[in-house]
């Protein structure tokens, strides 16, 4: 069953104001690792998720979307410790996709995936267990396609993928200068142990 991949991340003694240049480096990584350059959606969160968004823009994909420093700088043009800023950045993967024939064939699917800062004091200081940045890769089912059978082409592709996150998980660390690093799914699985139990089912 896919679950849900986050990847969180900390920063010791973190001032508040040096948080847009972290966020801006962690959304610069993607388009070396298969993502996107530029911002497809920006929403402001006030004190909770339970909160209506104080602020919300869609910039459009790929083309269409906005560099990552002027949606960073419009974004948290509201700073307020209690705010959280999540923006929306392509990324794009291997996923097995149904043809127009009804066969089915390997093809790099892009996904949106969301990169969220913390204020200190939003949702009852979430960022000591969600991170300071916290990206939401969504679905984990790319990294092991638990429904297809394992062949040598499906291994590969997989295969691919794993690096490509294992890849950017790494380059978002160095340049936003993260000190802690968390890679974890929403039901507290995890995703080695899973790979591991998925290659000893396809041997």
């Amino acid at each position: 069953m896919a679950d849900a991949l986050y990847l969180s991340l900390w920063y010791p003694n973190l001032r508040f104001t040096a948080l847009p240049d972290k966020l801006a480096a962690a959304l610069g990584a993607f388009a070396a690792h298969g993502g996107e350059a530029k911002v497809y959606a920006v929403t402001v969160w006030p004190v909770s998720w339970h909160e209506a968004p104080v602020f919300q823009r869609v910039y459009g994909r790929a083309g269409d979307g906005a560099e990552i420093k002027d949606a960073v700088q419009e974004g948290l043009e509201l700073l307020h410790d209690d705010y959280a800023y999540e923006f929306q950045i392509g990324w794009s993967l291997w996923e097995l996709e149904e043809a127009a024939d009804f066969d089915q064939k390997w093809a790099r699917v892009q996904r949106l995936v969301r990169v969220t800062a913390f204020g200190p004091l939003f949702d009852e200081a979430a960022y000591e267990q969600e991170g300071h940045i916290r990206i939401d890769f969504g679905p984990d089912a790319p990294f092991l396609e638990e429904e297809v059978q394992l062949d040598d082409e499906a291994a590969r592709h997989v295969a691919q993928n794993i690096r490509q996150l294992v890849d950017l998980t790494n380059t978002v660390e160095k340049a936003s200068g993260a000190t802690a690093r968390l890679l974890w799914s929403e039901l507290g699985e995890s995703l080695a142990q899973r790979l591991a139990a998925r290659l000893g089912q396809g041997n």
